[in-house]
């Protein structure tokens, strides 16, 4: 009768609002019916009413387990530790669950990197006939078309009076249309 203790606990939070003990209970109940915002938000009140208590605390850490905030437990647990470390609930349930729980997500994220690294490395390496007539073929094309530009020098000249001419000059004659270079570039 989870939604009928839910009533109550909201009927007792409107009588005595400051109270982190029945916002700690509401949590639990709201864990209960699997309502973990509420749950999260039920018991940070708690943990803003009373922060010296630790089994608010604890609570908070078991919403957070709840939502996936792993990292979040551990650090509510931790105060919980902190304020009362001899709680055995807290150490030998709570806190080794969260800290396995982060364990297996460091795993798991590790394992889904490797894959997808493995993925994109077969994905991005095509293969290749770099023997085939067609890429010799292109290489020949290449090559003849960069022997035919180091063959004729073509050069952009602007001279002081501010004309710009772009000449081919070839290895043995070279032609500057105005004795006045300003700017020779290649």
């Amino acid at each position: 009768r989870y939604r009928e203790a839910l009533v109550k606990w909201d009927e007792a939070l409107q009588l005595t609002p400051e109270d982190a003990t029945l916002y700690e209970m509401k949590s639990q109940v709201l864990m209960s019916l699997h309502e973990m915002f509420p749950a999260v938000h039920a018991a940070e009140m708690a943990v803003q009413r009373n922060p010296r208590s630790w089994d608010a605390w604890q609570t908070l850490g078991r919403a957070q387990l709840g939502l996936g905030e792993i990292a979040l437990a551990i650090r509510s647990f931790q105060v919980s530790l902190h304020i009362f470390p001899m709680n055995p609930e807290v150490w030998k349930e709570d806190l080794s669950w969260a800290r396995k729980l982060q364990e297996q997500q460091k795993a798991t994220k590790t394992e889904s990197v490797q894959a997808l690294a493995k993925e994109l490395v077969q994905e991005s390496i095509p293969d290749y006939d770099f023997e085939s007539d067609e890429i010799v073929a292109v290489c020949a094309a290449i090559a003849e078309k960069e022997k035919a530009l180091s063959a004729a020098k073509t050069m952009v000249i602007v001279s002081a009076s501010g004309t710009v001419e772009t000449v081919t000059e070839q290895d043995n004659c070279p032609a500057t249309p105005d004795e006045t270079l300003f700017i020779r570039a290649r």
